[in-house]
């Protein structure tokens, strides 16, 4: 019996690493499903990731269904793990506030069955943010996961923690979990 994994993937420009998971998730033959922010889409257009999960990509909470189903409920049903990566400061805060406004964030506080992970990606000035890790804090006594962002040179120059976690590692923590199902 086939897995199933949601991913959310938020405008960061770690972005274009969730293809990478993708596609290792796809050679495992797990069914990937991907919702996309709109700031996501900023960064790599929403038909890369169409052609790697070879599912239809979500990008909007009231664009007409492809098939009559109330998607953020349907997508949260059938996953059996949802895997934000990247995570940003903003999906972190939104959903550890209770906020949800957009197709990524409905679908995370609708996924009651599926463990949820997330996978920061920002700049370490951001991570290290009071704000943020009261966010972190509160996610993870609400029960929701993390895979700690890995330290190094990031896109804006910085150096220090808040890099996308190396992709070999979220694979193997979504394998692992998977298996636990």
């Amino acid at each position: 019996m086939s897995k199933c994994v949601v991913i959310g993937v938020t405008g960061g420009i770690a972005v274009y690493k969730a293809l990478d998971i993708i596609s290792a998730l796809r050679k495992k033959d797990i069914e990937v499903h991907v919702i996309m922010t709109e700031s996501a889409t900023k960064f790599v257009n929403p038909l890369t990731f169409q052609s790697i999960s070879q599912n239809m990509v979500v990008t909007d909470m009231f664009a007409e269904p492809k098939a009559w189903e109330i998607q953020h409920i349907s997508l949260a049903q059938k996953a059996d793990l949802m895997l934000i990566a990247p995570a940003t400061a903003n999906i972190i805060g939104k959903v550890a506030n209770g906020i949800s406004d957009d197709m990524l964030s409905t679908t995370i506080m609708a996924a009651s069955k599926a463990k949820v992970i997330f996978a920061p990606a920002m700049n370490t000035q951001m991570y290290k943010n009071k704000i943020v890790q009261s966010n972190i804090e509160k996610l993870k006594n609400f029960g929701y996961d993390f895979i700690e962002p890995a330290s190094g040179r990031l896109a804006c120059g910085d150096v220090g923690v808040g890099k996308l976690a190396d992709v070999n590692t979220i694979v193997e923590r979504v394998l692992m979990e998977l298996e636990d199902k």
